[in-house]
């Protein structure tokens, strides 16, 4: 589905695009390659490893929508990945974290549609369903309007969808790297917020390889989430560091001690997929008449139990310590 194209992935520095783009030149012949961030550092040290004919580095911001449509004249394809994604620290500085999430979203859909892009797909988060904290409400708005977009495009051919999953191994940021630096640096102890505390986890790869293939899935407007196990905070510990004890910290400002992907308020719209769930809009497309109990790809799915939840704390997969001692579920 990709060779020949011209694929732009806002964000491209981060943890998924690089892992995003390695997988796109190991696996298909596109075209063009676009990475488009704002931290020229980031750039140059990725073009020492992805230096490929087909690859292109864009300085910008989502914030800068004239920079971000220029960047987008020729293009088919484009992964939103670009975001403020630090719970806490979004809670300290909300205004820039609605300024990148909210209306950099604007910015992408804006210029997709003058640019003619064929299909878009946002990375959405677990911390979008029923948000407590800035960061999850700042990506529901992100996901309403990609999937408003849909309405909004009218008579262009662009389409627009939306991949939420949980947390990803080994990204920058997250608990596992944070964990293995003290380890590193002789902690005698390891912080934990809550020993009750559950996760969605999934390792980077395999979310690449989701997002990939829900451009080949999608038909507009749904919110792809992946079938994905679950982790125990206190298990991380067990299986990266088994003879320190930890210490309680506390849940941070704006943190759960579940992450839920399919809300019960959206059992209705929810089909059940062998490998994914895909969440229905809820407003009707003017002019489309979609069934999504069959993609693109020909699968079909049936509708969840009135009251279904996807949450990380009732899921029926949890790894094992063994299991997170796996080389791909501690690196990624």
């Amino acid at each position: 589905m990709f060779d020949g194209k011209n694929i732009l992935i806002t964000g491209g520095t981060g943890s998924f695009g690089k892992k995003c783009v390695k997988m796109l030149l190991e696996q298909y012949k596109p075209n063009k390659v676009i990475v488009y961030s704002r931290d020229e550092l980031k750039q140059f040290e990725m073009q020492q490893d992805f230096n490929s004919s087909v690859m292109r580095y864009f300085i910008g911001d989502v914030r800068d929508a004239p920079r971000l449509s220029k960047a987008m004249r020729g293009v088919d394809f484009v992964i939103h990945a670009a975001a403020l994604k630090q719970v806490p620290a979004a809670e300290y500085n909300p205004m820039e974290c609605i300024k990148t999430n909210i209306h950099g979203a604007a910015n992408v859909i804006d210029g997709a549609l003058e640019n003619g892009v064929e299909k878009v797909i946002a990375l959405s988060t677990d911390k979008a369903a029923n948000p407590i904290n800035l960061y999850g409400a700042t990506k529901l708005a992100s996901d309403k309007l990609f999937i408003a977009a849909n309405n909004i495009a009218g008579g262009h051919k662009t389409v627009f969808s939306v991949v939420r999953y949980g947390n990803v191994v080994g990204s920058r940021g997250s608990v596992v790297p944070f964990f293995k630096k003290l380890v590193d640096q002789g902690a005698a102890e390891l912080p934990v917020t809550d020993p009750q505390m559950t996760r969605f986890w999934l390792t980077l790869r395999a979310g690449v390889e989701f997002v990939l293939k829900a451009f080949c899935r999608m038909q507009g407007g749904e919110i792809f989430v992946p079938k994905i196990p679950s982790v125990r905070i206190t298990d991380i510990v067990q299986a990266i560091a088994p003879n320190l004890p930890i210490t309680i910290i506390g849940v941070r400002p704006g943190e759960k001690l579940h992450e839920i992907m399919c809300p019960v308020d959206d059992s209705h719209l929810t089909l059940e997929f062998d490998d994914h769930y895909i969440i229905q809009p809820a407003i009707r497309f003017y002019g489309m008449d979609m069934d999504y109990h069959k993609n693109r790809l020909g699968e079909t799915g049936q509708p969840v139990a009135k009251g279904f939840e996807y949450n990380s704390g009732s899921n029926p997969h949890f790894l094992s310590v063994e299991d997170l001692k796996t080389h791909s579920y501690l690196l990624g």
